[in-house]
C-alpha cells in the first residue's frame, strides 16, 4: 500500500520529514508573495486609516467656516425663565428686550359634577366642535370609562378626556380642548350637549345683548382736532344720516357714541359691529375752483350823422380779486378713522384689517380697552364715506347658549407686553414679534422679564476644541507613517497599549512617500500663517487666540512641540471669544474680493488642501486603487504557487511512498529468505 504512511509505524525511512524539508524550499516564493501580500494589505490599511483621520480634520475645519459655522450661533436668557423663555435663529441680531406676560394662552377645559363610578354613558352620536375642527363619534353606550378612552382614541390632537376620582364611589368627567386661544372655544352638539348637560358640565344661559348705534340721537359730535389744511372743513357731525339699519358717514364728518354703562360692568363683554369704506367724489375737486369775475359786453354807443354818443360802462361794483392765489387743498385718505375714547380724554386707534371695501367685522373685548367710554369714527377723507352697522355688547360665552359649571381654564388667547405694547395671540409659542425669535410663554410674570439674544461662545469653543484634537490626531497619524522613531508613539500618551502597538507596526511605513511629507508640511504652516482680513482686525492668527504649537509658553525643550501638534491656552482662547468673536470667525473664512465667495482663511485653506487628498479620485483614492491591483495580483499569484505546491508535494509523496514500498517488499523478502535459511539449518 504504497503512499500510506502511518507515523511511527510505516515510515520508518522518514519519507514524510524528508518531503516537508523539500516542500519548505519549494514554498520559498510561496512565502515571500504571501509577505509582500500582507504588506500591500498592511499600506491600505494604513492609507485608509490616514484617509479617515485627515476626513475628519477636513469636516471639521468645513465646519467653521461654512454657512453653519457655530460663530453665528445664538443662544437667549431670560430673567423669568419660568413664565417666558425664547429661541433665536442664526439670523437674529443681538439685542435685548423688555417682556410683561399678562396671561399666557389657555384652552377650555371643563368638569362634571360628581357622578356615581357606575355611571353609564347613553348611546348616541357625540360630536364637539373646537374652532374648525370637528371630533364626532357614534357611541354604542357604555362606562365612563370606556367612553373617555373611545374618545380619546377619535379624538387625537384635537380633544382629550379623562376620568377623575373624586370621592368614595364617586368619579368627575373630565374634558380638555387641545387648541389655545380665544377663537378656539369648545361647543358641544348633538347628544355631546345633552350628556354635558345631564353630567353637569354646563347649564343653558339666555344671552343678554344690548344693542345701540341704530339712532341718530345717539351720536354726538366727535372731539375736535386742528384742521390739517387751510380752506378744508372740519369733521362735524352735520351730514351723517342713518338710513335702513346703516350709519352713514360721508367725508369730512363723524360721531362718538358712549358705550352703555351695563356693558362696561360686564368684563367679559364684547362690542361688535361692522364698518364699510365706499369711495364717492373727492370733495378737492370743488374747494379747489377758483373764483372768477364775469365778463360784460361793451356798453354800446349810438351814431346821428357825425355825432356818436356811448353809454356808460357796466358798473357791477365786485369786491376785487385776492391778489394771489392760496395754495390747492390736497386729497386726505387715510384708514385711521375708529378710535375708542378713554375716560381720561386720551384716544386708542381702532385697526381695520383687511379689505376696507368688504365689511369688516370688528370685535372690541372690553377688558383690552380698561377705562373705555365712548367709540369715535372721524372720517378725515376728503373721497370716502363710512357705513357703519347698529353695535352690540356680548358675552361671547352666553351668546353660545351655555356656560360651563366648573371649568379649570376656558379658551383665552395669550397676552404680552412687549416694550409696552399690547399684544395677544392665540397660542404660547409666538414668533411673529421679534425677528428670528420665538418666544414661549409659561406663566404670567411677576416683574418684567428681559430677554437677551447672545452670541454662543461656548458652542464656539467646543468647536475649535474639536478642530485642535482631529488635527493633531491627523498629525500624529503623518508623523507616525513619515518618520520611523519610536518616541513618536511613546509621547502620545493617550492611546491604549493596543493603539500603540499598532502604530508601532506603523512606523515609518511611508517613509519615501512624499505625499505624506508635503501634506504635513503644508498643514503646519497653514496653521501657523496670518490671516488679515481687514486693516483694522485685532485678530489675524491662531496663536493670538491662545492655540498653537506653544500656547503655554513653556521655556523648556520638548520634542513633541517640534512636530507640529497644537495646544490650546483655554484662559486666552475664552476671553478672545468672549471680546473678538468676529473676529475668530473671519480668520477661518472671509472674502477677499467683494464676490460673496469665501476665499481666504485658516479653514479655507486647509480644507482646500485637504480635499486633494481625500475627494473621490484624489490622492489617498489613488494610493488605495494602485494597492487594490497589486493586491489582486499577489492573490492570483498565491493561487498559482498553492496550486503547484499542492501538485509538487502530491508528485513526492507518490514518489517516496513508491520507495519506501519498493524498499519495505524487498525487506520482506530478505526476512522470508533469512527465515527459510534458519529453518533448513534447524533441520
Amino acid at each position: 500500500m504504497a503512499g500510506i504512511n502511518i507515523p511511527g509505524v510505516t515510515d520508518q525511512y522518514n519519507t514524510t520529514e524528508t518531503v516537508e524539508k523539500l516542500m519548505q524550499i519549494e514554498r520559498i516564493p510561496l512565502n515571500r508573495e504571501q509577505k509582500t501580500l500582507e504588506t500591500y494589505k498592511n499600506q491600505q490599511d494604513a492609507w485608509r486609516s490616514v484617509n479617515r483621520k485627515v476626513t475628519s480634520l477636513r469636516d471639521s475645519v468645513k465646519s467653521l467656516y461654512s454657512f453653519e459655522n457655530p460663530f453665528n450661533n445664538k443662544i437667549t436668557s431670560s430673567t423669568e425663565e419660568n413664565a417666558i423663555t425664547a429661541e433665536a435663529t442664526r439670523k437674529a441680531t443681538y439685542e435685548s428686550f423688555k417682556i410683561d406676560v399678562i396671561q399666557p394662552a389657555s384652552a377650555d377645559r371643563f368638569l362634571s359634577s360628581e357622578l356615581e363610578a357606575d355611571t353609564k354613558v347613553p348611546a348616541g352620536t357625540y360630536t364637539y366642535k373646537i374652532a374648525d375642527k370637528t371630533v364626532s363619534m357614534r357611541w354604542k353606550g357604555g362606562s365612563l370609562q370606556d367612553f373617555s378612552s373611545a374618545l380619546n382614541r377619535r379624538g387625537g390632537d384635537t380633544l382629550k378626556t379623562r376620568v377623575i376620582g373624586a370621592s368614595k364611589g364617586m368619579k368627575t368627567f373630565s374634558i380638555e380642548s387641545q387648541k389655545t386661544g380665544a377663537e378656539s372655544k369648545l361647543i358641544f352638539e348633538d347628544d355631546a350637549k345633552t350628556f354635558a348637560e345631564s353630567s353637569g358640565m354646563i347649564v343653558r344661559v339666555k344671552p343678554k345683548t344690548i344693542e345701540f348705534g341704530n339712532n341718530r340721537s345717539e351720536f354726538r359730535p366727535s372731539p375736535s382736532k386742528p384742521v390739517e389744511q387751510q380752506g378744508l372743513p372740519a369733521v362735524s357731525i352735520s351730514k351723517i344720516s342713518v338710513s335702513e339699519g346703516k350709519t352713514i358717514v360721508p367725508p369730512r364728518n363723524g360721531f362718538s357714541i358712549d358705550i352703555p354703562e351695563l356693558a362696561k360692568e360686564n368684563k367679559n363683554s364684547h362690542i361688535q359691529f361692522s364698518v364699510q369704506k365706499t369711495e364717492v367724489e373727492d370733495i378737492t375737486e370743488e374747494l379747489n375752483k377758483v373764483e372768477e369775475r364775469p365778463v360784460f359786453p361793451e356798453s354800446g354807443s349810438v351814431t346821428f350823422k357825425d355825432v356818436t354818443i356811448f353809454n356808460s360802462a357796466v358798473d357791477a361794483s365786485l369786491p376785487p380779486l385776492p391778489s394771489v392765489r392760496p395754495a390747492p387743498i390736497e386729497q386726505i385718505k387715510t384708514d385711521d378713522v375708529l378710535f375708542a375714547v378713554m375716560s381720561d380724554g386720551s384716544e386708542r386707534n381702532i385697526p381695520l384689517k383687511g379689505n376696507l371695501n368688504d365689511e369688516i367685522k370688528i370685535d372690541l373685548n372690553l377688558s383690552d380697552y380698561k377705562g373705555i367710554s365712548s367709540i369715535v369714527l372721524r372720517n378725515r377723507n376728503t373721497g370716502a364715506s363710512y357705513s357703519v352697522s347698529p353695535m352690540t355688547s356680548l358675552n361671547p360665552d352666553e351668546n353660545l347658549g351655555f356656560i360651563p359649571q366648573h371649568p379649570v381654564t376656558t379658551a383665552d388667547d395669550a397676552i404680552i407686553k412687549y416694550e409696552g405694547i399690547t399684544l395677544k395671540r392665540p397660542e404660547n409659542t409666538i414668533d411673529d414679534v421679534i425677528p428670528e425669535v420665538t418666544l414661549n410663554i409659561h406663566e404670567k410674570t411677576e416683574k418684567t422679564a428681559t430677554i437677551s439674544v447672545k452670541p454662543d461662545t461656548e458652542a464656539a469653543k467646543d468647536a475649535l476644541i474639536e478642530f485642535v484634537g482631529k488635527y493633531n490626531q491627523a498629525l500624529s497619524e503623518l508623523n507616525i507613517l513619515s518618520q520611523n522613531k519610536p518616541e513618536i508613539v511613546e509621547e502620545l500618551d493617550y492611546l491604549t497599549e493596543d493603539e500603540k502597538k499598532e502604530y508601532r507596526e506603523k512606523l515609518g511605513m511611508f517613509t519615501a512617500d512624499s505625499s505624506i511629507s508635503n501634506l504635513k508640511n503644508s498643514m503646519i504652516s497653514t496653521a501657523a500663517a496670518p490671516y488679515k482680513f481687514s486693516d483694522s482686525a485685532e485678530i489675524s492668527m491662531l496663536s493670538q487666540i491662545g492655540i498653537a504649537t506653544n500656547a503655554t509658553n513653556y521655556s523648556g525643550y520638548t520634542p513633541s512641540k517640534l512636530r507640529g501638534y497644537l495646544e490650546i491656552d483655554e484662559k486666552k482662547l475664552d476671553a478672545e471669544l468672549k471680546k473678538n468673536l468676529e473676529d475668530i470667525k473671519n480668520i477661518f473664512g472671509f472674502d477677499s474680493d467683494g464676490d460673496l465667495i469665501i476665499d481666504r482663511g485658516i479653514g479655507y485653506q486647509l480644507d482646500k488642501q485637504l480635499t486633494s487628498y481625500v475627494q473621490s479620485g484624489g490622492i489617498f483614492s489613488m494610493k488605495t486603487s494602485s494597492l487594490d491591483s497589486k493586491i489582486k495580483a499577489s492573490e492570483q499569484k498565491i493561487s498559482r504557487l498553492e496550486n503547484q505546491m499542492n501538485d509538487k508535494e502530491a508528485d513526492l509523496k507518490n514518489k517516496y511512498g513508491r520507495m519506501q514500498g519498493a524498499l519495505n517488499s524487498l525487506e520482506n523478502q530478505q526476512t522470508t529468505i533469512k527465515n527459510f535459511s534458519n529453518r533448513g539449518n534447524n533441520n
